[in-house]
């Protein structure tokens, strides 16, 4: 009923107790018998506490006392006066104290409940992202518990596996990756781990797959746990081994080129052998002979097996070089830092975008940095650079090195050379790649080290050539099916 009274804000209610605190004076000061009326100044204390400072509910505790003893019934004496002051002062001075620490403790539950609620509100929000983000996710993600069975899992992961919605919980994970369930998280003194393997899985209609799986353990109140990420890379495999095919096949046809025009060479120089021989009158009829001179011409035709272009010309297709020198910079960065190499890349800040096989390309440029990286094992000075420029409306690839230099700059591109590793068909394979999408591989010589140099060919500038060519065809394009020629 009296609730008014502590409604409105700090003026009014410091006004309404000042007025309670006049009222109450003037009652005690004009009522006239034995009667005490100063515990009605506890109502302004209670109004004040919840108002003003501990110090100034002090003051005002202070002045009540004042009031009720000066103006209370009978004569104040000290024997009796001061203990009855202090009595009234603590009376005076707790309530409003108490009043003080309910009103605080009031504010510091509703923040608290505030605080409360807003935690509780961002814990919902963050769990419906959370939600959101693992029902969206393409890679499938599991949750098992201590005896392997699944407890949640997302959509990724029924679509993964081949089952309907909502019907993986319950379902044990050795029935679909058998790896994953002899990982040991079952027992609580385990340490917690994080790691990550490629295993074979099994959809719910037998059909295997290749998975790349991301897991770890975690601890909770109902026993351990352990929650999985799973990729389906099938496709990434399949791709690897038809790409590793296609390498091999490419591979093989230019060793078989390297070998057939090395043949070719030994076919002449006993065909020279033979003309010569074949003028002595006695070996002119000889039908061993002419025996020998059949085999050698049956040998020169098998040897004189020309590689084509056609082979792989489907796989040409605009670069962006840029990208693929990043991709290089990742794959030969470390390694060449562990053998103590410093490798620079000195990129113009715009780059077109060539014409090649962007693996073949690929291939080319790691030959060349391990090539370089074999001419300066030994240095004291060891650094790689890449550089790129255009020159002569071609794109120019340049890796060089510290190195000291090439001795016979003139048989770097023969195969099958003396001394080198393995066959020596690296630059040879190099450069009859680098001809496969119109590029050229060569050898630029300088004071120090050696350089090789890979010219491109610039998307802009073939689609230009293949305007010109259907020009001057009337309009109708032709194919392109030049020769690799292995030269000598």
């Amino acid at each position: 009923m009296l609730s008014f009274l502590f409604q409105g804000s700090r003026r009014q209610t410091i006004v309404r107790a000042t007025a309670i605190i006049v009222i109450v004076a003037l009652l005690d000061w004009r009522v006239e018998g034995n009667v005490f009326f100063g515990f009605l100044y506890l109502f302004p204390m209670l109004m004040l506490g919840n108002r003003v400072a501990r110090w100034q509910l002090a003051l005002v505790a202070a002045g009540c006392t004042f009031l009720a003893e000066w103006l209370g019934p009978g004569h104040w004496l000290p024997g009796a006066g001061v203990p009855r002051d202090i009595f009234i002062f603590t009376a005076y001075f707790g309530t409003g104290l108490f009043a003080y620490e309910s009103s605080r403790n009031r504010q510091l539950t509703l923040q608290h409940v505030q605080e409360m609620e807003q935690e509780v509100e961002l814990r919902r929000d963050a769990e419906q992202q959370l939600k959101v983000l693992i029902e969206s996710s393409p890679a499938a993600i599991l949750t098992m518990d201590a005896t392997g069975r699944i407890l949640m899992a997302n959509q990724a992961a029924h679509r993964l596996l081949g089952l309907n919605p909502e019907a993986l919980p319950g379902w044990p994970i050795t029935a679909f990756l058998p790896p994953l369930g002899s990982v040991p998280y079952g027992d609580p003194s385990t340490p917690s781990f994080r790691t990550a393997m490629q295993c074979h899985g099994r959809r719910r209609n037998g059909e295997v797959f290749l998975a790349d799986v991301w897991f770890s353990s975690y601890q909770t109140r109902s026993g351990p746990r352990l929650a999985a990420m799973l990729v389906d890379v099938s496709e990434d495999l399949r791709d690897r081994e038809e790409f590793s095919l296609h390498q091999l096949m490419a591979g093989s046809r230019l060793v078989v080129g390297a070998v057939s025009h090395e043949i070719r060479n030994l076919c002449s120089a006993i065909s020279v052998v033979q003309a010569n021989l074949s003028r002595h009158d006695v070996l002119a009829h000889n039908e061993d002979f002419q025996a020998l001179r059949n085999l050698v011409e049956g040998l020169e035709k098998v040897a004189s097996l020309e590689l084509r272009q056609s082979a792989g010309s489907d796989r040409l297709a605009s670069v962006d070089l840029r990208a693929l020198l990043e991709e290089l910079r990742i794959v030969t960065e470390v390694p060449l830092r562990e053998s103590d190499v410093l490798i620079h890349f000195d990129l113009p800040e715009r780059l077109p975008r060539v014409w090649a096989d962007r693996h073949n390309l690929l291939q080319v440029l790691l030959n060349l940095i391990k090539n370089s990286q074999r001419a300066v094992q030994d240095e004291d000075h060891k650094e790689i650079t890449i550089s790129v420029s255009e020159e002569n409306q071609r794109v120019r690839v340049r890796v060089r090195d510290t190195g000291p230099g090439v001795a016979a700059p003139e048989r770097l591109f023969q195969p099958f050379q003396r001394r080198a590793e393995a066959t020596g068909l690296g630059l040879y394979i190099s450069r009859a790649f680098a001809r496969a999408f119109e590029g050229e591989l060569r050898y630029e010589s300088g004071p120090d080290g050696w350089c090789f140099a890979l010219d491109l060919t610039p998307c802009e500038e073939r689609a230009h050539a293949n305007e010109e060519d259907q020009d001057s065809a009337g309009g109708r394009p032709h194919a392109l099916s030049r020769s690799v020629e292995p030269l000598a």
